[in-house]
């Protein structure tokens, strides 16, 4: 059974499969997130607040009357969460998501079992909320890690290969360690995630009767799969890579190395980002690096200061590094001057 929350993925070649169905190489699912547009995260945090508040007043009030209104504030926030990248692929049980409420209150024991403060349902169903309340801040917190550590640390490697990857990795991460070694704090920082791993043979599902072994992986966080989608993805070679053109994040795969994705370039309707930057000198070339990026550099060394400190939390340095990140992105595309810039960054 498949949950938004429960899942399993298999690994293989270089691959991800999600369940039986679509396979992808890996880093693509972790370049789908990182190009997914934050208001949609921001509506599902709204949704799911409200869903949360009175689904416990449900719980506290033990008021079955009020149970198909709590389920359309949850359908509300499935529209969004199924509708995301990833689950769009995943074979879930929808329907059952979509009358989780119902269904429950139909079988009276059960019914009575879950309103029961401290039964094993009802602490179960408690976790069901603070995970669904913190879903999009996880995935928040993890698209603002990951794009700073492309930007600052990979962006401008020599080679693009597993290598120079482990080598730039490295260095982000010692960063890191250093940073809450300062106050005795080294341990903070980590990227580790308690899974369940088997290895299962199954059939090639591009070569017709060719078997593979693969590794089943359980996840129960969406962002403990793209943390481990962009790892994987790192060691096989592939990253995602930030097209100089259009702005929007690419996979480059093992053995590529170009700063151009094949889309349509904005403003275009035949040639790619790949053709157009062929022929385009960027002010990066000249100076090594854009006013905004110069900008941004030095409030990102601000708040790893801050956070060394003690003075951020690794909640709150995500955040706030992924907003500092926005902000580059507003400015490189003339939506705002680079002084007004510098005023947001100064007020951070």
């Amino acid at each position: 059974m498949y949950a938004y929350d429960e899942f399993s993925v298999l690994f293989w070649e270089g691959n991800v499969m999600l369940g039986e169905g679509a396979s992808f190489p890996l880093g693509q699912m972790t370049t789908d997130f990182l190009n997914l547009d934050v208001k949609v995260l921001h509506e599902i945090h709204r949704r799911a607040k409200d869903f949360v508040k009175d689904a416990r007043a449900l719980f506290k009030n033990k008021n079955s009357g009020a149970v198909l209104p709590v389920q359309e504030k949850l359908n509300a926030v499935w529209d969004l969460i199924f509708d995301l990248p990833f689950y769009r692929n995943l074979p879930l049980n929808i329907y059952g998501a979509r009358n989780l409420f119902p269904t429950l209150l139909q079988d009276k024991a059960l019914w009575k079992d879950l309103m029961k403060d401290g039964t094993e349902r009802n602490k179960a169903f408690m976790v069901f909320l603070d995970k669904l309340e913190y879903f999009a801040q996880s995935i928040e917190n993890f698209r603002g890690q990951v794009s700073s550590m492309l930007e600052l640390y990979f962006e401008q490697l020599p080679r693009r290969n597993s290598e120079a990857y482990a080598v730039a990795y490295t260095k982000y991460f010692k960063d890191m360690i250093n940073g809450g070694a300062m106050l005795s704090i080294g341990r903070e920082f980590e990227q580790g995630f308690d899974l369940k791993v088997k290895f299962v043979p199954l059939l090639n599902p591009t070569v017709k009767g060719k078997p593979i072994l693969a590794e089943e992986t359980e996840f129960s966080y969406l962002s403990f799969f793209l943390y481990t989608d962009f790892y994987r993805g790192l060691i096989a070679g592939n990253i995602p890579r930030r097209c100089h053109n259009c702005r929007r994040y690419f996979l480059l795969n093992k053995g590529y190395d170009t700063c151009y994705c094949n889309s349509i370039a904005p403003g275009e309707t035949a040639k790619t980002c790949r053709k157009v930057g062929a022929h385009k000198k960027e002010a990066r070339n000249h100076s090594g690096a854009t006013p905004a990026q110069k900008e941004y550099r030095k409030a990102y060394n601000k708040l790893k200061t801050r956070r060394a400190r003690g003075k951020l939390s690794v909640d709150e340095w995500n955040a706030t590094v992924a907003l500092a990140l926005e902000y580059k992105d507003k400015a490189e595309a003339g939506e705002i001057t680079d002084l007004e810039l510098k005023k947001l960054y100064d007020k951070m």
